[in-house]
C-alpha cells in the first residue's frame, strides 16, 4: 500500500475520542525537585533544558482560571504506523484552518492531539469532518 493510500485510510478511520479531563504541560528545569504523581501522568519528555510532564490538571481546574493553559486530549482511535506519512500534517492543517493550536504526541499505536480545553468540542467536530471527507474519497469496493 502506498503512503498516500495509507494516509487516506488513516484519515477515513480517525475515530477521535475526547478525554473529559483537562491536561497541563509542566516544565521542570534540570535538577529541580518535582512532586511527580505517576497516576496523573500521560507523558514524560526529557529535553536538554529539563523535563516536560503532560499530566491531568488538578481537580477543579476546568472551572477555575489557571496561570497555565489547560488542554483537552483527543485520541485518534485508528491504529497508526509510526512511519505513516501525512497523518500528523493533515490533522494539524485541519486544526490550523480553524485557527487552533495542536500539540501532537505520537505513541506506538495511536496519536494524541492536545488542543485548548475551551475549544475541545470544536476540535472534535473538525476532526470528524476531516474523517468524513476522507471517507468520501475512499474507493468503493
Amino acid at each position: 500500500m502506498s503512503s498516500q493510500q495509507t494516509c487516506s485510510y488513516l484519515l477515513a478511520n480517525l475515530d477521535p475520542v475526547l478525554c473529559p479531563d483537562p491536561w497541563v504541560f509542566d516544565h521542570i528545569a534540570e535538577g529541580a525537585p518535582s512532586n511527580l504523581n505517576i497516576a496523573t501522568l500521560f507523558a514524560l519528555i526529557q529535553e536538554s533544558e529539563g523535563s516536560t510532564l503532560i499530566r491531568r490538571a488538578p481537580a477543579g481546574t476546568n472551572s477555575l482560571p489557571m496561570s497555565q493553559p489547560t488542554f483537552a486530549k483527543i485520541t485518534l482511535q485508528v491504529c497508526s504506523d509510526l512511519e505513516a506519512v501525512g497523518l500528523t500534517a493533515a490533522v494539524a492543517q485541519a486544526l490550523t484552518d480553524i485557527n487552533m493550536c495542536a500539540n501532537v504526541v505520537a505513541a506506538a499505536l495511536h496519536d494524541h492531539i492536545f488542543v485548548p480545553y475551551e475549544r475541545r468540542f470544536e476540535a472534535i467536530d473538525c476532526l470528524k469532518v476531516l474523517s468524513v471527507s476522507a471517507q468520501q474519497l475512499q474507493p468503493k469496493d
